[in-house]
């Protein structure tokens, strides 16, 4: 897969993430803040538990060599869903979303400076950190009462 292509896709990703919060408080309104996030990793693991029965090629059983943080992923991704259903109706999706992506940035270049995970080390430098400071300056100002 080129990079473009890949470029484009994480873009379309980043449109999805922005409306999941607002769908999914919508949701809580009906049904709770708990229960909608659950409603939401229910609807998703179902469509990719089809999507592995049609065109996985992995193997599902690797799972039993897997070390326990790295089944973590679920946890953090309930816990995020979780939060943003809990914040968006009280802040507005552009502050919640500012925040998420200002926090993600941060956390990506430390874990690219030290190799975490076993990935390439990418270091931070000056660029990078003005590029961070930049987006936390933009949250902030995101972020008014």
């Amino acid at each position: 897969m080129n990079q473009v292509l890949l470029l484009f896709l994480m873009f379309c990703g980043g449109v999805a993430v922005a409306f999941q919060p607002s769908i999914n408080g919508r949701l809580a309104q009906k049904t709770g803040v708990l229960e909608s996030s659950c409603i939401s990793f229910t609807v998703g693991a179902a469509a990719l538990l089809i999507l592995v029965f049609l065109v996985g090629k992995g193997d599902m059983r690797g799972v039993s060599h897997a070390a326990w943080w790295e089944l973590s992923g679920g946890l953090l991704g309930a816990f995020f869903v979780t939060m943003t259903i809990v914040a968006v109706p009280r802040i507005g999706t552009t502050a919640a979303m500012a925040s998420v992506i200002a926090a993600q940035l941060a956390t990506g270049a430390l874990l690219d400076h030290f190799g975490m995970f076993g990935f390439r080390e990418i270091p931070l430098d000056g660029k990078r950190a003005f590029g961070i400071a930049l987006l936390m300056a933009g949250t902030a100002l995101v972020f008014r009462r």
